[in-house]
């Protein structure tokens, strides 16, 4: 070693190495922590797609529901969900607002048009559920419509089981401190502000709202045959995880690691509703 840089190390005192080991460690955690994710990610994709293959050689119908709140991270999930999937055996539904001749339908008639066909996934992203939250609580429906749907969404979900759908709902769960953060990075990044909507823009004043509409979906909505599964999304990465392992948990296809998949419903960041 240099004699300039002895003197250089001889220079800090012992608080300032220990601070610099204190950053050495957290930065070497955090690759670790990244390296672990990757790894662990690419191996749940190929599951997926060894799940894709079964659904598409055994003609089945698999409807996957994402909701949360505002910045909980549906797309972003998702995403994960179709990054290696074959394109053609899956569909992403986000539907914009209704037009006006969709207004005057059945409530899930335009729902109903995005359904899986033999083979074939679906992601929606934000369902029928708009209903049970958004739509209430920002005066989109009237109190009856409302109060109609959340009657009957049970039996039609139970009629779509019958049928052969297999039926899956996600909730991602997320504090009102995450969500400001989020809405902050989108807002102060030019990339990421077309994200934010007058809606998302009421989300935080309108928290407790929410809040009592979600409490109530799931009271009514989550049945034995149809449950709702929350996960917290504060930490984004592990939620990614944890939501692809509970949907190859809830199918039995061939070939599956049913090790790498675990018994997800241990994990203390997803539970039934």
């Amino acid at each position: 070693m240099k004699s300039e840089d002895i003197e250089y190390l001889n220079s800090f005192d012992d608080i300032k190495l220990k601070e610099i080991a204190k950053k050495l460690e957290k930065e070497k955690q955090k690759k670790d922590r990244k390296k672990r994710y990757s790894k662990e990610l690419e191996a749940l994709q190929y599951e997926l797609l060894q799940l894709q293959n079964w659904i598409y050689d055994n003609n089945k119908r698999v409807m996957i529901i994402f909701e949360g709140r505002d910045g909980a991270g549906k797309g972003s999930t998702i995403k994960r969900f179709i990054e290696h999937l074959n394109p053609r055996k899956f569909r992403i539904v986000a539907l914009p607002k209704p037009t006006k001749e969709e207004q005057g339908q059945f409530y899930f008639q335009r729902y109903f048009k995005e359904l899986p066909n033999e083979g074939e996934i679906v992601f929606f992203d934000r369902s029928w559920y708009n209903r049970a939250i958004v739509e209430p609580l920002f005066g989109f429906c009237t109190k009856e419509q409302y109060e109609h749907f959340m009657n009957i969404v049970p039996s039609v979900e139970e009629a779509l089981i019958k049928d052969g759908i297999i039926l899956i709902k996600i909730w991602l769960e997320i504090s009102k401190e995450t969500q400001k953060k989020r809405f902050d990075e989108r807002r102060n990044n030019p990339l990421k502000r077309w994200k934010l909507s007058p809606i998302d823009l009421k989300a935080q004043e309108l928290w407790d709202e929410t809040t009592y509409y979600q409490k109530r979906m799931f009271d009514l909505t989550s049945t034995k045959i149809s449950p709702w599964i929350s996960i917290d999304s504060n930490n984004q990465k592990e939620e990614r995880l944890i939501a692809i392992k509970y949907v190859l948990s809830k199918i039995d296809y061939d070939s599956k690691n049913s090790e790498l998949i675990g018994n997800i419903l241990d994990n203390s960041l997803i539970k039934v509703v």
